[in-house]
C-alpha cells in the first residue's frame, strides 16, 4: 500500500494512504482530544461523525481549523496540533458543550469515568463563561438494564452509531433540532417501547452519564445486611478477566481467586461460579445438538438446522424482535445465569434446607442484558425469579471500593462446592467462539465414544466478525459458524431466512468479542488490545484447568445422578429450558 509523508508538530511521519490525521498523530504518540470519535480496530465498531470538533488542528494552507478525525492525510501536509489557536478553540468548544450540560458531577453515576470530565481537567476549564445558555430539559428513563438521562447527552452520536451500524438494532437516533435535539428512539418513544435488546453497547461507548447501567448496588448492600436472607453469588467467566482493570491491574490479569475472596469479604453467604452452570449448559445444549444431528442423519427433513446457541440474552431479544419466523432454530437451553438460579433454588436449596423465598441469588455479569433477562416471566418458578438480580463488573468494583476492601492485596481462595466446580470448557464461555468450542469438546466425545485427539479447537477462535469452520467428527463434516455483534448476526439470520445457510451449528454473541466486551465490563475506550488481553486470559485459565470438558465435571455428573436424571429429561426440560415468543414491533 502506498504511504504518505507529512509533518505533524515538526515531526516527520509516514502513514498509509487514506489515514486520517487523528490516527497519523496517534502513530507517533500525539494524543488529540475527542469525544465523538471511536474506532475499535479489528471490529466493525466505528464512529467518525466529526460532531464534537474537539479534535481540530491547524493545517498549513487552510483558513479554517480542520477536524483531525475526518481529515485525510495528503502528501507533504504540514499540521499543528498544539498551536495557541488550536488550544483556545478546543477550550471554547468544550465550554460551549458544558453550557448545555448539568453541573451535578459529584452525584453522576459516571463521575470519575466521564470522558467530558477528564477533558475539562485537561483543558483547565475552571469556570463557566457560557453558563447562561438554554439548558433544555430532556427525557429520563429507567429500564431493567439501562438508565437514560438525556440532559447529559453531548450529541457525540456514539450510541446511535453502535446501535444502528454495529448492532443494526436501530433503537436510537437524533430527534428534533436545535437546543431541543435529543438522541432517542424513533418518534421520541421510550426505549422500552422499541426493539432494544439491552445489549448495553450504547452504555459502553457513551462518554458521559447520559447512558449508564441500572444500578443495583444499594439493593445488594441491603440484602447483604439482612439476617433473614441467604445471599449467594455467581460471577460469570468474563468477569475474572476484566475486574482487575478497575483496580489498576493490566487488562487480561486473571483475578479468579481474589474475586472469590472479595465476594466473601462483602458478606455473601456462599460464593459459587457461573462456570459450573456453563458446564451444565453444554450438557443440555450439546444433547440438543446431538439429537438434531441424529434426526438429520436419519433423513428427518423437519429437523431445524442449524441449531443456534441461546446463552446470550441480548441475542435472544434480537431474534425474538427481528426474526420471529425462525424461533425454532435456537436451542431451548437457558443461559448459564438462569440455569444456575434454577438449580440453586431447587436442588441446592433442598439439600441445604433453605426455603426458596429466603434465598437471594445474585449474578455478577459482564452483560447488561442479564439485568433484563432475570425479569422474564418464563424464567420464574412458583412466582419467584430464579435469579433475583444481576450486577455488572463495574458495579461489583464500586461495591468493593465502597467496602474499603484492598482488592489487589487479597489472597486467592476457591469457590464453594458443589456449584463452584467447573472445567476449562465453562471458562471459555466468556469469549466469542468459546461456547461452540466447549460444545464441540463434549459433542465429539459423546458422538464418537472416543477421546479427543486434540482438545483445542483453535479453528473457531479469533475476533473476526463472522468465522466458519468444518470439524471432522469421525468422518462426519460438522459445519459451524461463529458471529459476534448483532450486525453480523443479522447477516447470518438473513441467509437462514433465504435458505442459504449451510451450517449445522451457529454460535452468536451480541457484544464485540463476546462477553469480554460486554456492556457491563470496565470501559475499554475502543482499545482492541484490551479485548485481546481478556480473551487470552480466559484461554490461559482454560489451559490450566485439570478438567477441560464439561461432561467430565464430577459435580455435574452428581447433579444428574441425584436430581436431574439425564440431559433433556422431564425435570431438565422444566428447570433448564425455555421457549421464545414473537416480540416484533407491529
Amino acid at each position: 500500500m502506498e504511504n504518505i509523508n507529512l509533518t505533524i508538530d515538526n515531526r516527520q511521519v509516514s502513514v498509509p494512504k487514506g489515514t486520517m490525521l487523528l490516527e497519523a498523530a496517534a502513530s507517533i504518540g500525539i494524543n488529540i482530544p475527542t469525544l465523538c470519535h471511536m474506532d475499535l480496530k479489528g471490529t466493525c465498531v466505528k464512529n467518525r461523525p466529526a460532531s464534537c470538533r474537539l479534535c481540530v488542528v491547524e493545517v498549513q494552507g487552510r483558513r479554517n481549523l480542520a477536524p483531525a478525525c475526518a481529515t485525510k492525510c495528503i502528501p507533504d501536509m504540514v499540521v499543528r496540533t498544539n498551536s495557541m489557536r488550536v488550544i483556545k478553540a478546543r477550550k471554547t468548544i468544550a465550554e460551549l458543550i458544558l453550557s448545555d450540560h448539568p453541573n451535578d458531577c459529584l452525584t453522576c453515576p459516571k463521575c470519575g469515568e466521564c470522558e467530558l470530565q477528564a477533558l475539562v481537567t485537561r483543558l483547565n476549564i475552571t469556570e463557566m463563561p457560557f453558563s447562561g445558555g438554554e439548558l433544555s430539559q430532556r427525557k429520563k428513563e429507567l429500564t431493567p438494564s439501562i438508565m437514560r438521562n438525556m440532559d447529559k447527552c453531548i450529541f457525540c452520536r456514539r450510541c446511535e452509531s453502535v446501535c444502528n451500524n454495529v448492532q443494526t438494532v436501530g433503537a436510537l437516533g437524533a430527534v428534533r433540532r436545535g437546543f431541543n435535539t435529543t438522541i432517542a428512539p424513533t418518534f421520541d418513544k421510550m426505549v422500552k417501547d422499541t426493539n432494544c435488546t439491552y445489549c448495553g453497547q450504547c452504555v459502553a461507548v457513551c462518554p458521559t452519564g447520559a447512558l449508564t447501567e441500572h444500578d443495583d448496588t444499594d439493593r445488594l448492600m441491603d440484602d447483604l445486611c439482612n439476617p433473614d436472607k441467604v445471599v449467594i453469588a455467581q460471577p460469570a467467566p468474563a468477569v475474572r478477566a476484566a475486574l482487575g482493570e478497575e483496580f489498576g491491574m493490566a487488562p487480561g490479569t486473571l483475578v479468579t481467586g481474589k474475586l472469590a475472596s472479595a465476594l466473601r469479604q462483602l458478606g455473601f453467604d456462599y460464593v459459587f461460579d457461573t462456570d459450573f452452570a456453563a458446564d451444565l449448559t453444554i450438557m443440555e445444549e450439546g444433547s440438543e445438538i446431538l439429537e438434531r444431528l441424529k434426526k438429520f442423519l436419519a433423513g428427518d427433513k423437519s429437523v431445524k438446522l442449524p441449531i443456534m446457541t441461546s446463552c446470550c440474552p441480548a441475542w435472544v431479544n434480537f431474534y425474538e424482535h427481528e426474526f420471529p419466523d425462525l424461533l425454532e432454530y435456537p436451542s431451548s437451553a437457558r443461559s448459564p445465569q438462569q440455569m444456575f438460579g434454577a438449580i440453586a433454588k431447587s436442588y441446592w436449596a433442598e439439600k441445604m434446607g433453605i426455603p426458596r423465598e429466603k434465598l437471594v441469588v445474585v449474578s455478577i455479569m459482564p452483560c447488561l442484558a442479564k439485568k433484563y433477562e432475570v425479569t422474564r416471566e418464563e424464567l420464574k418458578h412458583e412466582k419467584l425469579q430464579d435469579v433475583d438480580y444481576s450486577i455488572s463488573t463495574r458495579e461489583l468494583a464500586r461495591i468493593i471500593k465502597r467496602a474499603n476492601i484492598g482488592f489487589e492485596n487479597l489472597p486467592d481462595s476457591d469457590f464453594d462446592s458443589p456449584m463452584g466446580e467447573s472445567t476449562g470448557a465453562g471458562v471459555i464461555f466468556g469469549t466469542t467462539g468459546g461456547v461452540l468450542e466447549a460444545a464441540l469438546r463434549t459433542v465429539y466425545e459423546v458422538y464418537t465414544g472416543e477421546t479427543l485427539p486434540k482438545i483445542d479447537f483453535t479453528e473457531v477462535r479469533g475476533l473476526e466478525g463472522i468465522r466458519e469452520a468444518t470439524i471432522d467428527i469421525k468422518g462426519f463434516p460438522l459445519k459451524v459458524c461463529i458471529a459476534h455483534t448483532l450486525g453480523n448476526a443479522r447477516k447470518v439470520m438473513e441467509k437462514l431466512r433465504e435458505g442459504k445457510l449451510d451450517y449445522h451449528v451457529v454460535e452468536v454473541m451480541a457484544c464485540p468479542g463476546g462477553c469480554i466486551g460486554g456492556g457491563g465490563q470496565p470501559y475499554h475506550h475502543g482499545r482492541i488490545e484490551v479485548l485481546q488481553a481478556r480473551q487470552k486470559a480466559l484461554y490461559t485459565e482454560d489451559a490450566s484447568k485439570p478438567i477441560r470438558k464439561s461432561h467430565e465435571n464430577p459435580d455435574i455428573a452428581a447433579l444428574y445422578k441425584e436430581f436431574l436424571g439425564a440431559p433433556l429429561s422431564e425435570r431438565s426440560e422444566e428447570l433448564l429450558h425455555t421457549h421464545y415468543t414473537d416480540k416484533s414491533i407491529k
